[in-house]
């Protein structure tokens, strides 16, 4: 008998994750290509096409049905047009791409698109930490700051779709300059880039890597506790913001200082407690649950969700 999937991909400046899910969030099937991103947008855009065309080939030599295509990718993504509003350098001349027409088009199949923190927050609101709440926020900490607002398992896009630069909330006026044009954004701080480089100036040697750091602060080094100890603050302090603005049930913080549980984890915490006004103490702040599949996981759920707005 033949099985309904979809395909999910997950677009990075790095690596391409593509995968066969069911529609209960079983990862069937998965592969992980190299972006191959300088070689521009066209590129990019038939290399796309061609690994969902491959997945779509395997999935019905097993004998499913690929019915529609979920998309995450870097940038900022206009949900409404479909098509990718700005990128940075990771993915050149991405800025613009009609996304979701193109691969309508070439693939035969209804596209959802979405930016990698939204299908983020979706992946773990279907299957992952965020399962528990309805509506809660996703923070993503890594080469930068992102992020989404999830209500009744969707994510709030905002006007055209850019809502959860949750990065560029500036929390310090007269603080480092962004890449955005902006000085004292969070992820100048929070994110994992940020911690690295705070590691440096505190004179670790890390070999560029957050892991040592924490290897090292595990130990007992007093230097490396005390510069996570400073990003745990940091941290917070965007967390605090976020709080008291939305008041959510729960926060969710995703990202590869995750694996590091508790041991950062109770730092945060601590931190927001004594931060927060009272009435907000009782928000739940937990690690995301899917890791590297929490992306290809929200597209996957994405496209299912395109598929009962199409009807088809």
């Amino acid at each position: 008998m033949e099985t309904n999937v979809v395909v999910g991909v997950d677009i990075g400046g790095t690596n391409i994750k593509a995968g066969l899910v069911d529609p209960a969030g079983r990862l069937l099937k998965s592969e992980t290509f190299p972006t191959e991103a300088a070689s521009g947008r066209d590129s990019l855009l038939k290399r796309t096409c061609d690994i969902v065309l491959l997945m779509k080939e395997q999935a019905e030599r097993d004998g499913r049905r690929v019915l529609a295509l979920g998309i995450g990718t870097a940038g900022y993504v206009n949900a409404k047009e479909g098509r990718i509003g700005y990128a940075t350098s990771n993915l050149p001349e991405w800025t613009g791409v009609p996304l979701r027409q193109q691969l309508e088009e070439r693939t035969g199949v209804p596209v959802a698109l979405a930016n990698d923190a939204h299908a983020f927050a979706v992946g773990e609101a279907w299957i992952g930490a965020g399962r528990f709440w309805p509506d809660f926020v996703c923070v993503t900490l890594g080469t930068g700051v992102g992020g989404c607002v999830v209500l009744d398992g969707r994510p709030f896009n905002g006007k055209e779709g850019y809502a959860g630069g949750f990065g560029h909330h500036v929390i310090r006026h007269d603080g480092r300059p962004c890449n955005c044009g902006q000085v004292g954004c969070w992820e100048q701080y929070a994110s994992v880039t940020a911690l690295v480089r705070q590691a440096a100036e505190a004179g670790i040697d890390t070999g560029g890597s957050a892991k040592t750091l924490f290897e090292t602060a595990r130990r007992g080094d007093e230097r490396a506790l005390a510069v996570i100890d400073r990003y745990a603050e940091y941290v917070a302090v965007g967390l605090v913001n976020l709080i008291h603005t939305l008041n959510p049930p729960a926060v969710i913080v995703g990202g590869a200082v995750t694996a590091q549980g508790d041991f950062l984890f109770d730092r945060i915490r601590a931190q927001v407690r004594q931060r927060c006004m009272p009435v907000y103490a009782d928000t739940a702040i937990v690690p995301a649950e899917l890791g590297a599949y929490s992306g290809l996981a929200g597209a996957a759920r994405l496209a299912f969700l395109r598929l009962s707005e199409t009807g088809a």
